[in-house]
């Protein structure tokens, strides 16, 4: 065959081969695409199914109690007479304190890591911090049972009673006797499990500022606190409020830390310092002796309540995000 004759036969070939690469490339794309799908539609099914079974599990407790089990505290299995308010108010009330404890701090760290921080301790305190959240639920309840509660009843709780406690009004958020086990006490230990969360995220959104903003805002004579609140703050505030959220979501769902230092009181108390109980806590604490019937469907209604709750939260939490992103769009 001569020269000739083999570069048209190549030339011929070429074609074909373009065409065949395309079409495998076309075939993986597809089946990529198909796979994503179905990864999505499974979580959107896994997620509605959660949901369905609870809300059959927790009808007759429900249609039983109606609104009265939102509203009243009463929490009594030989009565079979429950209700969800003392579990939804605290934690609510936990979450809150968590959140006013665990943000400003968590984000204050992460300014401080990529700000101020040397170079030599940045990676030693960022591991550090990352470290508390691969710590075990557990761990952080026994902790608190045998080093934090003396410390809150020794210290914390009787400081508070002398001093906020005697002012009129706000008092009655620090009454009672300093028992250890709390409210408060739990609060503070969700703003520790949720502290490595904030950090984390905060520090990996505030790192992807661009150094020429900041850079530029030094040359003109700020200070650094300017720089972070009117450069960092502002560029990152989506990145920062999505890891708020997820903070909230450790928090609101939080079970054997919160079990071990609130005491598991099932009423509401205006006192902060009082023992309370949480919906994660109550359904830890009586599922396993709860008989058939109402008692364990006004368990999974606590569960159900809880979903909703979280579901509610992180809704409202994707919506800010996008409106923030459509803001900064414009």
């Amino acid at each position: 065959m001569t020269a000739t004759a083999i570069q048209a036969a190549e030339t011929a070939s070429r074609p074909m081969d373009r065409s065949q690469a395309l079409a495998r490339l076309k075939f993986g794309d597809v089946v990529f695409r198909l796979m994503t799908q179905f990864s999505a539609l499974l979580v959107l099914v896994l997620l509605l199914g959660v949901a369905v079974s609870l809300l059959i599990g927790s009808w007759p407790a429900f249609s039983t109690f109606g609104l009265d089990f939102f509203i009243s505290d009463a929490w009594s299995p030989p009565k079979e007479h429950f209700g969800a308010a003392a579990a939804i108010y605290g934690t609510l009330v936990t979450s809150a304190i968590a959140m006013l404890i665990g943000v400003p701090v968590g984000v204050g760290v992460a300014v401080f890591l990529t700000e101020l921080c040397p170079l030599s301790l940045r990676r030693p305190i960022g591991i550090a911090i990352e470290l508390l959240a691969g710590i075990p639920s557990i761990i952080y309840g026994i902790w608190g049972v045998y080093y934090f509660k003396p410390v809150m009843q020794g210290y914390v709780q009787p400081f508070l009673i002398h001093t906020l406690g005697a002012i009129p009004g706000l008092g009655l958020l620090f009454a009672g006797p300093p028992l250890g086990y709390g409210v408060l006490t739990a609060g503070l230990v969700l703003a520790i499990m949720i502290l490595p969360f904030v950090t984390a995220i905060s520090r990996d959104v505030f790192e992807t500022v661009p150094p020429v903003l900041k850079e530029a805002a030094y040359g003109v004579g700020s200070t650094t606190f300017e720089v972070v609140g009117a450069i960092v703050i502002p560029y990152t505030r989506v990145g920062v409020i999505g890891g708020v959220m997820l903070a909230l979501g450790r928090a609101l769902g939080e079970t054997m830390a919160v079990t071990f230092v609130i005491g598991n009181a099932t009423k509401i108390s205006t006192s902060i310092l009082a023992q309370g109980t949480t919906i994660s806590a109550m359904i830890a604490n009586q599922f396993a002796d709860a008989d058939p019937g109402l008692f364990t469907s006004s368990l999974l209604a606590l569960g159900f309540i809880l979903f909703i709750i979280t579901f509610i939260v992180l809704a409202a939490a994707r919506l800010m995000l996008a409106r923030l992103e459509v803001k900064a769009g414009r």
